[in-house]
């Protein structure tokens, strides 16, 4: 075949009316990267990628281009083609493709063989060659295409790449390698992309880079984009019709981008009250007057300040302006839970429909996502509607079916979603790299700053390293942020913008400050006057703990019982009126205490909505009520107007953050500081002066300032003593300190939020035990000693699997765990030690039907054989609920879902719980099945194990 291309190698088969010639495949990537660049990096983040490449915007164009046409080269090897029979017994006919026998037949990966084949070609286009192949330029961008699978291979050695074929003879020999070359040749023609590298890339512009690249097959594989482009038996690859063929892929490659959803989100100018209708409080004001003489380019902005100060406007505000600075194409807003993210989503969606302008999909980034009936709508609605058809205008913001697709929800222009969303990305997973680019163009936001463990802030540490080395701006949200955590995290990002020396970081609270991305300076704190200035008054109960089931209603030896408190301190709630949250520790405690609440106070729990209980536990959709009834009834005065006249809430952990929930009096068992305020933040959230108490206004009982009563477990002798079932949920040591602080605030109270930052940092002072006395100091030691070595293991894993810094990273591999074994995506959800098993409850009905609820009425999608639709599935996982491992870890096959589920692996995971239902002997009925050993039962109170 000489130089000249062969249209018979194909490269595209699946799904399609014929093959299709690699080098068309190519020649669309290529012309695809090449509308990426130009319509999804700003003009700034262009010039910061071509910087890092040490040449012009047009010349980095150019190369993007070509490399992204290159990434398939290593299709033209035997293994590959012969994969479709037909297609390869015309070439094996031709003598310039002979080969060692049996070569087609190995597992050879066409991105392995681009790895091999690839350097050499570099090098006689004279890419740098170094004698450490770690340091020669011509493997390394070899070695980046062939991470397009999303995975890095290992660095190839140089007596390797001396005698590729020696080693690697799937290859295929010279007529295989004189089309590999003619390819390249062709491609390098059309796209332009003569530029030779200086030297090595900097780790960030090859994972933009390859991200791109990754993006631009994608997008150029898609069969509809195929089809209408396939050249047909008359056409040569000659230079007219690859020319042709090139003009064509590059006309339609602007339309192929934008279809997708992609392009850039602009931030106009505009002041905070034009963007959110009412005037700013201190916090925002300052923000708004005094961040822009700060901002330079990328920075990080650091904002601290009690829940309920407006710190998701400011984020917002800020973020903006960042965008601007920095030519941020997009943001992302991180939050640590599902339930977090779908409430910040709407209010996203809503500042993105009057504040941003240019191309506005919005995702949801979380696994259960999709379940979303608002989000999905929007899609949906979107989906059917072609571009020159205006749309309502949610299902423009929302985000399309191919932004949903899997591990691309980052690339959408604006996103909120948990915060492993972007964790992930520093992880040795598949594609983690697009991933990066996601973030790469956008303004990070990551609210609750302070709500992660060592495992996931090690690894926000790691991500703020790149995001600082890619030019990504970040803001940072906290309620409670110690000055030793907030210290890591902008220490983390300045690494990444090339400062290595440690600066002097003292957050205020409330207050902010911000660090310049350019030039490494740290700016003086600025505090400001809360909107909300008052004194908690906190008042430590010591109490024994009832054992589960059992309650005690005297004074138990060693002091009150929880269960009599709670009687004691209800009583007059329920008498005078008011709204209480009673905060529990795990949910069993939680269902316990909802239990005994209603035989407590009949009074209560025969009005609707007078005791109501909020956990994990529940089925999905159930707890999605629950969550919407509460914000009605809790939530701001005048949003809705049913604030019940006497009402308390129990609930777990869940009501610490995002919901907008305000109560007289908040109850909570014992908890690390940090948690205790968030919760208090819950207590008299919102001015309710003016309103009579039956229409939304206080008792007379309650006061000026909000009230936290906080349980403490004790034993005999009067120490904090948490229950064994505490054990994986707070550390010991950490509740013994947070009870001393107490103790020490409970007759002056706690000024929030002047006292609030140096709390949180005397709870974790290495010198907290000098106010005790010996033995409780020496106790203190013990538990600091167990904490420590706890932390360590956590910090110490995360250290093992992560990837690596990408400060100096020469070989790409260092983001593909040295190109070995990759992890579970699901590793950073988890908290170590603690994993979980996504189940769903169906009812077994006389004549052994099985239904979704207890009333028989909703038929089981596919239990009796069928195709599932999309409704199908959404009906089944929404009623779905995330249970403890070990609940299940003697399960069988009654727990396998039914074959048809088989195709949707969203419920091929899941374990069925087929109840059977029972009468109590009061006529109660229960449902209840066996796992093994173990009773589970689902009520009213959600799913218990018996």
């Amino acid at each position: 075949m000489g130089d000249c291309v062969d249209s018979r190698l194909w490269g595209k088969a699946r799904g399609l009316t014929e093959s299709y010639p690699v080098v068309c495949h190519l020649v669309d990537t290529a012309a695809v990267a090449g509308a990426l660049w130009d319509q999804v990096l700003t003009v700034p983040a262009r010039e910061r990628l071509a910087g890092q490449l040490g040449m012009s915007s047009e010349a980095s164009r150019r190369l993007l281009c070509l490399w992204a046409g290159l990434h398939d080269l290593g299709k033209i090897t035997p293994a590959f083609q012969a994969q479709l029979p037909a297609a390869y017994q015309q070439v094996m006919k031709d003598p310039a493709y002979s080969h060692r026998a049996g070569v087609e037949r190995e597992a050879l990966r066409h991105d392995t063989a681009g790895h091999w084949a690839l350097p050499g070609l570099f090098a006689d286009w004279g890419y740098p060659v170094s004698r450490s192949v770690g340091r020669s330029a011509h493997h390394q961008v070899a070695q980046m295409l062939a991470g397009h699978h999303g995975c890095f291979p290992r660095a190839l050695r140089s007596g390797e790449l001396k005698n590729p074929e020696g080693w690697m003879p799937g290859l295929g020999g010279r007529g295989w390698a004189a089309q590999r070359v003619a390819h390249a040749v062709a491609l390098r023609r059309l796209t332009g992309g003569v530029e030779v590298p200086a030297g090595l890339l900097p780790a960030q512009a090859a994972v933009q880079l390859l991200g791109l690249i990754v993006v631009a097959d994608w997008l150029a594989s898609q069969e509809h984009v195929i089809e209408r482009r396939l050249p047909g038996r008359a056409w040569r690859a000659d230079d007219a019709g690859l020319d042709a063929h090139w003009e064509l892929a590059v006309a339609e490659a602007g339309g192929v981008v934008a279809d997708a959803g992609l392009g850039v989100a602009r931030f106009p100018v505009r002041s905070f009250t034009g963007q959110f209708g009412f005037s700013p409080n201190p916090l925002q004001a300052s923000l708004e007057g005094e961040l822009p003489g700060l901002v330079d380019g990328p920075g990080l902005l650091l904002v601290t300040a009690p829940t309920g100060d407006g710190k998701t406007e400011a984020g917002l505000h800020a973020a903006g302006l960042m965008a601007r600075a920095a030519g941020s194409a997009g943001l992302f807003f991180a939050l640590p839970t599902m339930a977090t993210a779908d409430a910040m989503h709407l209010r996203v969606e809503k500042f993105a429909r009057e504040n941003v302008e240019g191309e506005r999909s919005l995702a949801l980034l979380h696994s259960m996502a999709w379940l979303s009936e608002s989000y999905s709508a929007a899609a949906d609605a979107g989906e059917s509607s072609p571009r020159d058809v205006v749309a309502d205008d949610s299902s423009r913001r929302a985000a399309g079916r191919w932004l949903r697709g899997t591990k691309r929800g980052l690339l959408a222009p604006l996103a909120t979603g948990t915060v492993d969303q972007a964790l992930t990305g520093v992880l040795p997973v598949r594609y983690n790299v697009l991933r990066l680019l996601g973030l790469s163009n956008k303004v990070v936001v990551v609210d609750e700053a302070h709500a992660y463990g060592p495992w996931m802030h090690s690894l926000l540490v790691r991500l703020l390293e790149w995001l600082g080395v890619m030019g990504a701006p970040v803001v940072l949200l906290s309620a409670t942020l110690t000055g030793s955590a907030a210290s890591s995290l902008v220490e983390a990002y300045r690494r990444g913008c090339g400062f290595r020396e440690p600066s002097s970081v003292r957050p205020v609270y409330p207050g902010w400050l911000f660090v310049s991305g350019a030039s490494g300076e740290v700016s003086a704190p600025r505090a400001v006057a809360s909107g909300r200035p008052r004194t908690l008054h906190v008042r430590p109960v010591p109490v024994t703990w009832d054992r589960p089931g059992h309650v005690v209603s005297e004074r138990a030896p060693g002091g009150e019982s929880r269960s009599a408190a709670l009687v004691r301190l209800l009583t007059p709630v329920v008498r005078q009126q008011g709204c209480v949250l009673v905060c529990c520790t795990t949910v069993a405690e939680a269902q316990e205490t909802y239990r005994f609440l209603q035989r407590s106070f009949p009074e209560l729990a025969s009005v609707p909505g007078g005791l109501r209980l909020l956990h994990a536990r529940y089925p999905g959709d159930r707890r999605a009520a629950i969550t919407q009834e509460c914000e009605l009834a809790f939530g701001k005065p005048g949003d809705a107007g049913q604030r019940p006249p006497v009402s308390v809430l129990v609930a777990t952990q869940v009501v610490e953050q995002s919901l907008d929930l305000d109560f007289d009096l908040v109850i909570s068992d014992l908890a690390p500081l940090a948690q205790l305020l968030q919760r208090a933040g819950r207590c008299m959230r919102h001015d309710r002066s003016g309103l009579a108490p039956g229409d939304g206004g206080r008792p007379e009982w309650v006061g000026d300032d909000p009230r936290l009563v906080v349980l403490e477990p004790v034993d005999r002798n009067g120490v904090v003593c948490p229950p064994r079932a505490w054990q994986s949920v707070y550390d010991t040591a950490l509740l013994r300190r947070t009870s001393h602080l107490l103790h020490e605030c409970a007759q002056e109270g706690i000024a929030v939020p002047g006292d609030v930052q140096r709390l949180v940092d005397a709870v974790y002072a290495e010198d907290f035990g000098e106010r005790l006395d010996d033995a409780a100091r020496a106790e203190l030691q013990r538990l600091d000693a167990e904490h420590v070595g706890a932390v360590l293991a956590e910090q110490s894993l995360a250290e093992m699997v992560k990837v690596k810094s990408p400060i100096g990273m020469v070989d790409l591999s260092g983001l593909s765990n040295d190109g070995g074994q990759l992890v579970d995506e699901a590793l950073v959800t988890t908290r170590l030690g603690a994993d979980s098993v996504r189940a769903v409850c169906v009812y077994v009905q006389p004549g052994d039907t099985v239904t979704l609820d207890p009333e028989g009425e909703l038929a089981v999608p596919g239990a009796g054989g069928g195709r599932l639709s999309g409704a199908d599935v959404r009906a089944v996982m929404r009623r779905s609920v995330p249970l403890r491992g070990d609940w299940l870890a003697q399960r069988g096959t009654e727990q396998d879902p039914w074959p048809g589920w088989a195709a949707r692996p969203v419920l091929a995971d899941l374990a069925i719980l087929r109840m059977t239902r029972a009468c109590g002997p009061t006529g109660d009925v229960n449902w209840s099945c066996r796992v093994g050993d173990r009773t589970i039962s689902i009520s009213d109170v959600g799913i218990s194990l018996l």
